[in-house]
């Protein structure tokens, strides 16, 4: 079965675990492998059938829009949905778009992990079981880390646990879904909703059978944290040295650089040292510099001065 034609990536959060670097770009606009992540999304989801696309903005739109644009260039129709002066959260930014999105069954798509779920098999799931909301799964692997999702025996959700003990044996969702959009209609226009913690558990309570879960063995990457961010650029690059170089970046031949990652117009001095590091935008590295472990961002405008954080978690 086809997967549906629309969908609403969300992509308006304020990515808090990922500072210092979603200071500098909004989280789905940072850059796997040199391409930023929501453009990979956009790519995947055209190369599916997936080609009418709404954007959710709020922290740093104009990272997103610079670089999806129309996304005539990645064969899909990009619109966005604005959501100020706050953020609307998982179920109140899908009440917000509806009318843009224009589709009575859609995808949701987290902005901000990548995924290979199959989404024909996801969508043929959800119209068999009728549902309002079917969630892509796979088994929690890491419940110390991820919170999980509960079935029963027909597969419909039964609960939402919290990471840690009550996540053992749960499934985990990977951030894809399909939707109606009568799940959304009932959230107040322009209140701040969340799905899963929120609306999600009310409809459970009140409608057993209405959330379902479609299980499958889906990879999954995460970009939660800068060490998460840092694995999962590894999984993409092709750089026998594990590093990642974005646009226009200059590195003096004598500079030695081993699994880092380096932003757009990026320029790294002789003999300089980059040692699983995160270069953002703009940074200039001095001669002679040294660096582990560490997150570089621009001080000031011209990128001479430097904020370095540890890359600790």
């Amino acid at each position: 079965m086809p997967a549906p034609r629309h969908a609403l990536l969300l992509t308006a959060g304020l990515g808090t675990r990922l500072r210092p670097l979603t200071e500098v770009r909004a989280k789905p606009a940072i850059p796997v492998a040199g391409e930023p992540l929501a453009r990979r999304i956009i790519a995947w989801l055209a190369a599916n059938g997936v080609t009418d696309l709404v954007l959710n903005l709020h922290h740093l739109p104009e990272t997103l829009t610079a670089s999806v644009g129309d996304g005539s260039d990645l064969s899909a129709r990009v619109r966005y949905s604005w959501e100020q002066p706050a953020v609307l959260g998982s179920a109140g930014g899908p009440r917000q778009a509806l009318s843009i999105i224009g589709a009575e069954t859609f995808l949701i798509v987290n902005g901000d992990t990548l995924t290979d779920v199959d989404l024909g098999a996801l969508a043929a799931a959800h119209a068999t079981s009728r549902a309002l909301v079917t969630l892509a799964l796979v088994p929690n692997a890491e419940p110390h880390r991820y919170g999980g999702v509960r079935l029963d025996a027909d597969g419909a959700v039964t609960a939402f646990a919290a990471r840690g003990p009550a996540a053992l044996g749960s499934y985990h969702f990977i951030g894809v879904q399909v939707a109606a959009a009568d799940m959304f209609r009932s959230v107040p226009a322009g209140a701040a909703v969340n799905s899963i913690g929120g609306l999600y558990d009310e409809v459970i309570a009140a409608r057993p059978g209405a959330i379902r879960g479609y299980v499958g063995h889906a990879r999954f990457w995460d970009v939660g944290t800068p060490l998460d961010y840092l694995k999962t650029s590894a999984a993409f690059t092709t750089d026998p040295a594990g590093t990642d170089r974005g646009r226009r970046v200059r590195i003096d031949p004598s500079a030695r650089i081993a699994r880092t990652i380096l932003w757009d117009d990026v320029e790294v001095g002789p003999r300089a040292v980059l040692e699983d590091c995160i270069v953002t935008d703009g940074v200039q590295v001095p001669a002679d510099a040294v660096y582990r472990r560490a997150i570089l961002r621009r001080a000031n405008g011209d990128g001479r001065e430097l904020a370095v954080s540890p890359l600790s978690h």
